[in-house]
């Protein structure tokens, strides 16, 4: 936690070189754990870059005695900028959702064929390509979302993924009670993952770790984490799709 009687300067104004430098390591970690939710054609840097506008805009707005730290304060204007960047961008290519697509539902297929979850090897098989390819299929899907972009096949004049997906602050209870039978879904839906997936999503999302950190704790390399982060996700929304309706 930064000391903020640190951070004014003679002036008794907040040293902004100063925030920027002290919470930068906030705004990298922020956009790494973001890139991994996202498709390979965004950039880590434009993520940065983003977030670093964010940080500098948190630090001349914010006033102490609002009734909240700077910290929190800024987390929230570093994830805005950095999500203003995606609207603002292609972010989502159509050839991305057709990817995604293709591997869900040979991985359905296969579940209903065989009575279980099948493997790389079996994934491979049944799209008619070498092991190699159907892990690079992985590595493109990256960006997978257990509630995604749009549950149609035609997706022109839908609203943006990013907007769909913001919470809205003036929900209803009855929308609070659905989550929570959906998060039950999903903590059901993890535990039939196999174990090695069960790890990394617990590593990811409860542990908050990025997938660099969660390849050195697995020894395997980051994009490997990033093939079996995709693999997980499919296999959840195969088992989640009925839940959706």
């Amino acid at each position: 936690m930064v000391k903020t009687a640190n951070l004014y300067n003679a002036t008794g104004k907040l040293d902004r070189d100063q925030y920027v430098e002290q919470y930068a390591p906030l705004v990298k970690r922020m956009a790494h754990h973001m890139l991994a939710k996202l498709p390979a054609s965004v950039q880590l840097d434009d993520l940065i870059q983003a977030g670093l506008i964010g940080l500098m805009d948190a630090v001349s707005r914010f006033e102490e005695g609002q009734g909240a730290q700077f910290e929190t304060y800024a987390t929230q204007r570093i994830r805005g900028a950095m999500l203003d960047e995606l609207r603002s961008g292609d972010w989502l290519p159509r050839g991305l959702r057709k990817t995604q697509r293709t591997i869900e539902n040979a991985m359905q297929r296969l579940e209903h064929r065989l009575g279980r979850i099948p493997n790389e090897g079996e994934m491979a098989k049944e799209l008619g390509v070498k092991l190699e390819e159907y892990q690079e299929m992985l590595q493109s899907a990256r960006g997978y979302q257990l509630i995604y972009f749009d549950q149609n096949d035609d997706d022109d004049g839908s609203d943006p993924f990013l907007d769909r997906n913001i919470a809205d602050e003036d929900s209803n209870p009855i929308d609070i009670l659905g989550d929570e039978r959906f998060r039950g879904a999903v903590i059901q839906a993890i535990e039939n993952l196999p174990e090695r997936e069960q790890m990394l999503m617990g590593l990811y999302y409860e542990q908050e770790l990025n997938f660099r950190e969660i390849a050195a704790i697995l020894g395997v390399t980051e994009s490997r984490v990033c093939q079996l982060h995709s693999q997980a996700i499919a296999r959840m929304r195969v088992r989640l799709r009925d839940w959706q309706g």
